[in-house]
């Protein structure tokens, strides 16, 4: 069978909610209103630094699909001001987080031992907090927030092919950038990371077989496999990754937006910024030709996001391998793009109802994880009121 994206198809329950007159659905999800209301009807566990996990009801799997977002509604009205980037937040924040990443993990790896039977994935995602909020594609959601889930294989393998061309898959085009334009260069600045645990290894090698994704990111291995998720320093060569990327897009875009070849100011790895990117021809005329194209383009322009905006992902491959990538994050497409797995939620409330008792008692086996590392406290929403799933 020819490696290809699947389009898989996804029930969903009708949205009970109403939006007032004159708003854009995605201007209300974003209100303090909204996610009051989410918290309270979906809301699965809170912690002190109010990292919220939650069932995402319109979600992307009816085997397994949860979020976990740092919840700063209460306390930012602004939607554009809210952190959005896991560098924005503070040092207990980040422990923390990465606790509910690794537990939230742990789960998924010994629910699903097998990944002939189960394809698994952990996605954190942020945005450019200058987007906006009415822009199609932005995620209703303007929150940093990582996504975990499960799609058993037998249903991507029985998908129709999704269109290569899709948006979702090319990032409306600004995968090219990265892959073709810059891939040599790319690659090779972030070889300069000091890493112990994380093995840098191709996408040829690691990409799901059925899809072929992911194509052409940098990725690396996690030596030691889930094991090693419990070392604090794997947490730290995750986040240098991170900071990698962040120096790359900024040292770019700057270039395109200037025309001034400069290391970007609070750099993370300034001396390799000069030397790989800055004596780089290509990188800087990949930059001119860019920077025109904005000048000349006015809709092309418009699609540009000067801050930079990232999915990291962690996935465990066909041979069981857990895996690193991460990847520019331009039209707020979802992380199940990067393995090729293009999502199409249907409203269906009835094959909806029938997954979900299923659904609810995997999210609160999950949260029971949580609740035992004594991290914060559950949330009793009405599906699930005594920790046990309840219809509505």
């Amino acid at each position: 069978m020819k490696p290809a994206a699947r389009e898989i198809i996804t029930p969903r329950p009708k949205m009970s909610l109403t939006i007032p007159p004159g708003m854009a659905p995605v201007e209300f999800f974003n209100s303090p209103a909204n996610l009051k209301n989410l918290a309270e009807e979906n809301g699965l566990f809170r912690t002190p630094e109010n990292l919220l996990m939650y069932r995402k009801l319109i979600g992307h799997s009816i085997e397994f699909d949860a979020s976990i977002i740092l919840d700063t509604s209460k306390r930012i009205l602004d939607p554009l001001g809210r952190p959005v980037r896991r560098d924005q937040m503070s040092r207990q924040q980040k422990k923390v987080w990465n606790q509910m990443t690794r537990i939230s993990f742990d789960y998924m790896l010994e629910k699903y031992p097998d990944p002939a039977q189960h394809l698994i994935l952990g996605g954190e995602a942020s945005l450019d907090a200058t987007w906006p909020l009415n822009k199609p594609g932005v995620p209703s959601i303007r929150m940093i927030h990582n996504h975990f889930m499960v799609f058993p294989m037998v249903d991507l393998e029985s998908a129709k092919e999704a269109n290569s061309a899709d948006p979702n898959l090319t990032d409306s085009g600004h995968h090219s950038l990265f892959l073709r334009h810059l891939s040599g260069v790319y690659h090779e600045f972030l070889e300069i990371l000091d890493l112990q645990i994380l093995s840098p290894i191709s996408t040829s090698e690691s990409a799901i077989k059925l899809t072929g994704y992911p194509q052409g990111l940098p990725s690396w291995e996690v030596k030691g496999g889930a094991e090693k998720l419990k070392d604090q320093y794997f947490w730290y060569e995750y986040e240098q990754v991170l900071l990698g990327f962040l120096d790359f897009y900024r040292t770019f875009f700057s270039l395109v937006s200037t025309g001034d070849p400069q290391v970007p100011a609070r750099a993370n790895f300034p001396h390799q910024i000069s030397e790989v990117l800055l004596d780089s021809g290509r990188f800087q005329r990949v930059a001119r030709d860019l920077r025109e194209q904005v000048i000349q383009d006015p809709l092309f322009a418009n699609e540009i996001r000067w801050r930079p905006a990232y999915k990291q992902l962690l996935y465990r491959d066909d041979k069981g391998r857990l895996i690193v990538t991460i990847s520019q994050n331009s039209v707020g497409n979802a992380i199940t793009e990067l393995l090729g797995i293009v999502v199409k939620r249907v409203e269906d409330e009835s094959a909806y109802a029938e997954a979900e008792p299923a659904l609810v008692g995997r999210l609160l086996e999950a949260r029971e994880r949580l609740r035992e590392a004594n991290i914060g406290e559950v949330i009793a929403a009405p599906s699930w009121p005594n920790g046990k799933f309840v219809p509505q």
